[in-house]
């Protein structure tokens, strides 16, 4: 990539329009970037990401739009750059805000891009070409043609300083973010989770065949039951082992012994079915004997019983007789029954309706009874013609009764009105009050909210004080103590190398032949070759020492790292917690909490009273209408009630002289007319009583006429000889059915087969019936043993084939979570023999390490004169971490490795410019070999001396070699001294300027 000419408008503190003409600044390709701080040089390198990828180098949101620029002035970036070959030109406009072209106000301008190529026709001629206008589509054509993520570019474009001085210093896992990002390993972090997961999925399919293993034996056992047994051993879950083979020897076992079981139950069946049928015969012989013994008893039994009825039977025949001669004179001694009965009914009535008579009465005779009834019919028509006046009087009581109610309902209503208005005044001082209150606990509580927001950060803040520090004592010992081992593994590698360097001579000479040139001085004679002394360390030995003393380096760096880390962390806890006691912090949190729990509890009353006065206002408007309408109604309900109560008493008076003793003029007109019905009534029953006594005298006479001539003494006795029809026929009946029963059980005690039956022994049925029931239960027994045996057998059957499949597929399970297993264990470092636990994209990374400290150690060497070698080490980090990251730097003069963090500022700024150096020329390789022609160094250059500002300017001079343009971002005075081309960025109250310089300053 190489940049041609970069065009800003209303860009970041630039208000106007400036254009940086990259082609003559990077003539002698090393130019300077300088101003004062805040001027905008870092917003160059960010309108040159801005116009590459449509984004700022970082991802939080920035402000693009400059505030110093006129409103119709749009915020613009305009960049000519020739990428992998091709020269583009883009333009792009950013989201902002500016006026309307017609009218007032504003309005939102959309984001715009705009990409262009330059061609050349047939005649030579260049021009752009407009080549797209979408967004997505010129973001992806220039991705591509770069080959690299923002992230990647923003990294190996702009190298600065402090970050790559981080990088340096820092742990593993901070150098394996960065790295991430920069070549993409995420894919292999999938790879790993992938093979994790499907471990984990493998490893639960395996475990639900495995207990499905289990349960199948589970109910291979179960059906069994208690009384099979193997000479295989039952699977456990204990012992996977058992769960395959050993599990199918087990079941086939159990299933050969149910289906022997099952042979001998059928057998036993068999037997005791023929054994049931023997019984059931048996019993029935017994019951039929039993039946007829039965029979031939009871037909002796009622014999006797119909025997001694005899005497009974013949006095019914007379009865009968007797009953048949009554039965002529049936219709005479119903005539003399009925009048009888009608004569006994009437002297009946008139004997009742002469007590309800009044005693003036009781004794009239029925003319006078009449005469009497017909004169109170008379007084009960005059009083029918007062009744009117009677519910005129009712009608005047009930309205004045509902008047009194009304004048006592609004003397209530008038009442309650009263107290209420005198009561609320005070009622309302009270809840204004309250509202007060709970206003100010409201404030409060918010202030306690704040403050208890601001604690709790603070409280949070101690406790990680509190634990780093406790941490970092432990740190240090172990800190001083790799110290050592560093120092003892150093000096002993400095030895081995002195001697080693000692006798170099001697390692040479030992590779000299005849005729053959030195390789030292070019002679090929060898007069007097170097001995090597006694004990001459090999290259070996020193390589032995070497790595020892990388190893006890690396262990140091990293207790050093965690330490450091441990001292960042408590001194960034301390200065938000402070110094305060982390005992009394929590006391004060506590304390605070319960005072806004409080304030809020009494804040929580104002809604409450705020309805209440709300209600009291309602309740106001109400009582006072209240009181107004009782008063109208009361004084209308006076007037009414005088007036009503003069015309009650004057028809009370009137009514009361009709009414007499009653209650009511109704009540006695129900008293007069219940006398009269009551002298009518008994002058009609004197009148029947007299006339049904005549006729009963009559009746009598013919019956007892007609008695004497059929044998009966009296009329009474042929009375009760007479039977109805229904009684007679149930005699004939009665003695019918003695005379069939006789008939009947002398037929049965006849019968030569019971005879024969009662002659034998009694039949004992129980018994019969005992031991057929026996035999019963026996078979049921035996058919249910040789059924359950049939079924356990099917069953076991069936459960041993299931497991067989259940089985077969176990193993596969088995077999593909071994190979999963081992793949992750693989990818995750944790596999048996592995030499250091590194994951698979720390592996690869750890790679891409190793190519970035060649590639820097490229550089380093040349800054630091040969004294300074990065190494990158994978060994295992402490109590077992992750490992492959690590970053270590060598000192030749003493032979021992140093910390990074012990270098001295200018040593920092050119190992981490060399680290930035290869790491952009690996990133390069990485993202597709596109060279980058163009590269910005942010700062770091005042930490030099004078010497190594020479050698970093050189290393300067070696990219410009290969074709490459640096340009340095930096305050340091001698640099504008040393480079000719310069751009300088002022800033002004009015917004920064740019001015391209070609002179050195003096």
């Amino acid at each position: 990539m190489r940049l041609h000419q970069l065009t800003l408008q209303a860009f970041g503190p630039f208000a106007g329009i400036h254009t940086v003409d990259f082609d003559a600044l990077t003539a002698d390709g090393l130019f300077l970037l300088h101003g004062d701080t805040g001027a905008g040089k870092s917003t160059l390198f960010t309108a040159i990401c801005f116009a590459l990828y449509g984004e700022p180098p970082v991802d939080r949101e920035l402000m693009l739009r400059s505030h110093h620029a006129p409103d119709n002035l749009l915020t613009q970036v305009t960049l000519d750059v020739t990428v992998a070959g091709r020269r583009l030109l883009i333009d792009r406009i950013p989201q902002q805000t500016r006026p309307k072209r017609s009218g007032t106000g504003d309005t939102l301008q959309k984001a715009e891009t705009y990409l262009s190529r330059w061609t050349t026709d047939s005649l030579g001629q260049g021009r752009w070409e407009p080549s797209s206008k979408s967004h997505q589509e010129a973001g992806k054509e220039i991705k591509e043609l770069l080959g690299m993520s923002r992230t990647q570019f923003c990294q190996v474009v702009l190298l600065p300083q402090n970050e790559f001085t981080k990088f340096l210093y820092a742990a593993a896992p901070q150098r394996r973010e960065l790295l991430g990002k920069l070549f993409h390993t995420d894919r292999y972090a999938f790879i790993e989770r992938w093979l994790n997961d499907h471990s984990r999925t493998v490893q639960k399919n395996r475990n639900t065949a495995r207990d499905e293993v289990l349960h199948l034996a589970s109910r291979i056992h179960q059906a069994a039951g208690p009384h099979l047994a193997s000479q295989h051993d039952a699977p456990t879950p204990d012992d996977p082992h058992t769960l395959t083979g050993p599990a199918l020897t087990w079941a086939q076992d159990l299933t050969q012994a149910s289906q022997a079981d099952a042979l001998h139950a059928d057998k036993d069946a068999e037997a005791a079915r023929k054994n049931q049928l023997a019984h059931q015969k048996l019993e029935n012989d017994t019951r039929e004997l039993h039946q007829r013994q039965t029979a031939h008893a009871a037909a002796r039994e009622h014999m006797g019983w119909l025997n001694e009825q005899t005497p009974h039977h013949q006095e019914l025949a007379r009865r009968r007789e007797q009953a048949r001669r009554a039965q002529q004179l049936a219709h005479l001694l119903h005539a003399v029954t009925s009048a009888r009965t009608d004569h006994t009914r009437a002297q009946d009535t008139e004997r009742d309706a002469r007590t309800r008579l009044l005693p003036e009465h009781a004794t009239l005779q029925a003319t006078d009874l009449a005469t009497a009834g017909q004169s109170l019919r008379d007084d009960v028509a005059v009083l029918n013609t007062l009744l009117p006046e009677e519910d005129t009087l009712r009608q005047l009581v009930a309205d004045l009764e509902r008047i009194d109610a009304e004048q006592q309902d609004f003397t209530n209503q008038q009442r309650i009105a009263h107290d209420w208005l005198e009561q609320e005044a005070p009622q309302r001082t009270v809840l204004e009050g309250r509202r007060e209150t709970a206003r100010r606990a409201e404030e409060d509580s918010r202030g306690h909210q704040a403050q208890l927001e601001a604690l709790g950060i603070r409280l949070a803040a101690a406790e990680r004080r509190d634990a780093h520090l406790a941490q970092i004592t432990t740190a240090e010992q172990r800190l001083t103590t790799t110290q050592k081992e560093a120092e003892r593994a150093a000096q002993a590698h400095i030895d081995i190398r002195r001697r080693r360097t000692e006798g170099m001579a001697a390692e040479l000479a030992a590779g000299l032949t005849d005729d053959a040139p030195c390789p030292v001085c070019g002679s090929c004679s060898h007069p007097a070759p170097a001995q090597a002394p006694d004990g001459h360390p090999t290259r070996e030995a020193e390589q032995a020492a070497e790595e020892t003393h990388q190893q006890a380096q690396h262990h140091r760096d990293a207790v050093a790292a965690e330490l450091q880390k441990l001292r960042e962390d408590a001194a960034g806890a301390t200065g938000e917690a402070g110094d305060t006691p982390l005992a009394t912090l929590k006391a004060e949190h506590h304390q605070l909490t319960q005072q806004l729990a409080d304030t809020l509890q009494r804040a929580a009353d104002r809604g409450i009273v705020e309805e209440e006065l709300l209600k009291l206002d309602r309740e106001h408007i109400a009582m006072t209408q209240q009181d107004s309408t009782a008063t109208a109604g009361l004084s209308a309900r006076n007037a009414t009630y005088e007036t009503l109560s003069r015309q009650q008493a004057e028809l009370t008076r009137k009514l009361d002289t009709a009414r007499g003793t009653a209650p009511t003029l109704a009540a006695r007109i129900d008293d007069l007319t219940r006398t009269a019905d009551h002298l009518e009534q008994a002058a009609e029953a004197s009148r029947t009583s007299a006339n049904l006594t005549q006729a009963l005298h009559i009746r009598t006479s013919e019956a007892t006429d007609a008695a004497t001539s059929q044998d009966f003494t009296t009329v009474a006795a042929a009375e009760k000889a007479l039977l109805s029809e229904q009684d007679l026929n149930a005699l004939e009946e009665e003695i019918n059915q003695w005379r069939e029963a006789r008939a009947t059980h002398q037929a049965v005690l006849d019968d030569p087969a019971l005879q024969h039956a009662a002659a034998q022994p009694p039949a004992d049925v129980d018994a019969a019936a005992s031991r057929r029931a026996t035999a019963d239960d026996q078979h049921a027994q035996a058919v249910t043993a040789a059924t359950t045996a049939r079924t356990r057998t099917g069953e076991l059957t069936e459960l041993a084939t299931t497991l067989g499949t259940a089985v077969e597929h176990l193993k596969t399970l088995e077999l593909a979570h071994n190979t999963a297993r081992h793949l992750a264990d693989l990818a995750t470092g944790n596999a048996p023999g592995t030499r250091v636990r590194m994951q698979l994209e720390a592996y690869v990374l750890a790679a891409r390490l190793e190519e970035v400290v060649t590639a820097a150690n490229t550089r380093l060497h040349l800054m630091s004169e040969g004294r300074y070698t990065l190494r990158h080490s994978d060994q295992q980090a402490a109590h077992g971490a992750r490992s492959g990251l690590g970053l270590e730097i060598t000192d030749s003069w003493t032979g021992r490795p140093r910390k990074t963090d012990t270098l001295s500022g200018g040593e920092s700024f050119f190992a981490s410019l060399s680290l930035a150096l290869g790491l952009a020329d690996v990133v390069t390789h990485e993202a597709g070999g596109n060279p980058l022609d163009t590269l910005f160094i942010d700062e770091g250059f005042g930490t030099l001396d004078e010497d190594t500002l020479h050698n970093v300017l050189d290393v300067f001079d070696s990219l410009r070699a290969h074709d490459r343009t640096v340009g340095v971002i930096s305050h340091v005075p001698e640099l504008r001294r040393r480079i000719t081309h310069r751009l300088h960025v002022r800033k002004d109250p009015a917004g920064s300027t740019l001015a391209h310089l070609t002179e050195a300053a003096e």
